[in-house]
């Protein structure tokens, strides 16, 4: 792999897997069947028997369960939705789509997570969620979070989209509190080539949950029908549940390997290049992803490109998203969360992996010195 280019990125399909989805393909049930069910009773096994319901992206599971909680289905409310700008721009469009209002609340300098310090002051009559994320898999603190969420009284929709197979406290995020989402995208640690899934509390029934996925339909009898609720087609494919199936059986190794090219990168890593690594949490995080922001001096864009021509890929996650133009025309503006703007505009997600080799994460780290003290 070190004589190639190395992307940020690569999923690890192994040839039982290939043949499991050979299998699909050969018996005719292509659609949302038995190993889509197969896929959730092994997620609620890792989600400690909770409820587990598949769909075809980890966004659609987050509008979902805004829908669950009753958010936004009054149009004369005003529903706000806390969240944080620096994360991919499905957290917040998620709440825009059911007819809520993003809230957004600076993130902590250090986690780079949402500033559990702020959220509070963001809280108005009209709040009636909260979104945090888990960035680049490192855990909001949870015992913060829903110590907060239960004294006002609010719903929590967990973006764990980078977060599956990480923990809180030795608990696997999914386990326990209200909403969780997971994404299956190819660029997360375990994929179903696209998908997602929705572990669900327990005072939400998961046929209306699947009602919502699949056209609002209820089935009566053999032959009987009825729509009494308005859904989407968002189920996932049985292709894909085979795809996740395998996938499972080796997040264990897979996050074990992640952690331990982190080390490296940590040991590797020239400090002197003042670059601001993330934090070193080999207790909690799945190291989804490997963060660094660069020097305030280091013009990014030339960064990528250089690193990009001695054949390493590199990724930006993410812009603050307020200062998109959809979200300017809420009124969010340059200079409204410094925090997250200073990280959004810095930060590169460096290549990470299970099948790189060490050897991989020494020559980044060298290409990345040779760079950065040549700019």
């Amino acid at each position: 792999m070190s004589d190639s280019f190395l992307p940020f990125t690569r999923p690890s399909i192994d040839e039982e897997t290939i043949a499991a989805v050979a299998e699909v393909l050969r018996s005719g049930w292509l659609t949302t069947g038995p190993k889509a069910k197969e896929f959730e009773a092994a997620l609620s096994a890792h989600c400690g028997g909770r409820p587990v319901r598949v769909f075809n992206s980890g966004t659609i599971t987050m509008e979902t369960a805004l829908r669950l909680a009753g958010i936004g289905s009054d149009e004369t409310a005003g529903d706000e939705v806390i969240t944080t700008p620096l994360s991919w721009v499905a957290t917040a469009s998620v709440v825009l789509n059911v007819g809520a209002r993003p809230v957004f609340v600076d993130i902590d300098p250090v986690t780079r997570n949402i500033d559990l310090d702020r959220v509070e002051a963001a809280i108005t009559p009209r709040t009636r969620a909260i979104i945090p994320v888990d960035l680049a898999g490192l855990p909001v603190d949870r015992d913060r979070l829903y110590a907060i969420a239960q004294r006002h009284k609010l719903r929590v929709v967990e973006d764990a989209a980078q977060a599956f197979g990480a923990s809180w406290r030795g608990q696997a995020i999914g386990s326990s509190g209200d909403f969780v989402s997971f994404s299956f995208h190819p660029n997360k640690n375990i994929t179903t080539g696209e998908g997602g899934a929705l572990v669900l509390p327990a005072d939400v029934d998961p046929t209306l949950c699947e009602r919502l996925r699949l056209q609002g339909v209820r089935r009566i009898g053999e032959d009987g029908m009825d729509v009494d609720m308005l859904g989407g087609k968002s189920n996932l494919t049985d292709i894909a549940a085979a795809i996740g199936l395998g996938q499972l059986k080796h997040l264990e190794e897979f996050t074990a390997r992640r952690r331990d090219l982190a080390r490296r990168y940590f040991e590797r890593f020239d400090r002197s290049l003042d670059c601001e690594l993330p934090p070193e949490d080999f207790e909690n995080s799945n190291w989804h992803m490997f963060q660094v922001l660069l020097p305030s001096d280091c013009n990014r864009g030339h960064f990528i490109a250089a690193m990009r021509e001695r054949g390493i890929g590199i990724g930006v996650h993410y812009p603050a998203m307020h200062l998109f133009t959809l979200y300017r025309k809420l009124g969010y503006q340059h200079g409204d969360f410094p925090q997250a703007e200073r990280v959004g505009a810095s930060t590169v997600t460096l290549p990470l992996f299970p099948a790189m080799a060490d050897s991989d994460v020494d020559r980044v780290c060298e290409v990345i010195r040779e760079v950065i003290t040549s700019r």
